[in-house]
C-alpha cells in the first residue's frame, strides 16, 4: 500500500527549492502520493518559535547562505542566491497551489514551477500575470486558477492548512509528514526514503 506524504512548505523557501529533484524520485520510487500543503511563512515564524531572516543574528545569516551555495554545488543545481523578488509575500500564489489541488491538477508541478521561478529564473510571484503564466506552462487554467484563489473560501483554507501545520508541529519549510512522523529540511530526504522503504 502507497504512503500518503503531507508536504508543508513555503512557497519562498531556498531548500523546498534544492529538494524538488530529490523529493519526486523518492516520491516516484515508492509510488507514493503527495498532498501539497503551501503554509505561511511570518504565522510559522511567529507561532512556531522561529526568526524571520531579516531578524537573524549577522553570523546566522551568513551561515545560511554559506549552506545555499555549498547545497547547491554538491547537489549541481543553480539558483540566484540573493533573487531580485525575495523576500516576498506567497500568500496568492500559495492560494493557487491550493486551488490546483482542490481541482485535482497536478500541484506539484506548480509548485515546482513556482519555487523555480523565484530561485532560478528571478520572477515575482505576487505578479499575477507571472503566475497565470506559471500554471498555464504546467497545463492548467491559470485565470481560472487565480480567480479562485482570490476567493475569500481560499484564504480561510490558507489559514486553516497553516495552522494544521502547527498542530502538527510544523515550523519550517520543507517538512514531509508520514504517518505521523516529521521530516524536516532538503538534507533529512535520505530519512524520508528509508522510512517509506519500512
Amino acid at each position: 500500500m502507497s504512503k500518503s506524504i503531507d508536504y508543508y512548505h513555503f512557497l519562498v523557501s531556498p531548500w523546498s527549492y534544492l529538494a524538488i529533484g530529490r523529493f519526486n524520485e523518492i516520491v516516484a520510487r515508492h509510488g507514493a502520493t503527495v498532498n501539497y500543503k503551501p503554509i505561511a511563512p511570518m504565522p510559522t515564524f511567529e507561532n512556531m518559535g522561529g526568526v524571520p531572516l531579516p531578524k537573524r543574528h549577522p553570523s546566522r545569516q551568513r551561515f545560511r547562505m554559506d549552506e545555499l551555495k555549498r547545497w547547491s554545488a554538491h547537489l549541481d543545481i543553480p539558483m540566484n542566491f540573493q533573487p531580485a523578488h525575495f523576500p516576498v509575500d506567497p500568500s496568492l500564489a500559495s492560494r493557487m497551489l491550493l486551488a490546483a489541488g482542490n481541482a485535482g491538477h497536478g500541484a506539484g508541478a506548480l509548485s515546482d514551477a513556482v519555487l523555480t521561478a523565484v530561485w532560478k529564473e528571478e520572477k515575482n510571484i505576487t505578479d499575477r500575470d507571472t503566475l497565470v503564466a506559471l500554471a498555464t506552462a504546467c497545463g492548467m487554467d491559470g485565470a481560472a486558477l487565480l480567480s479562485e484563489a482570490e476567493s475569500p473560501a481560499l484564504e480561510e483554507q490558507y489559514q486553516a492548512v497553516t495552522k494544521e501545520a502547527h498542530d502538527a508541529d510544523v515550523f519550517g519549510s520543507p517538512t514531509y509528514v508520514v504517518d505521523g512522523e516529521n521530516f524536516w529540511g532538503q538534507d533529512r530526504l535520505d530519512f524520508l526514503d528509508r522510512f517509506l522503504a519500512g
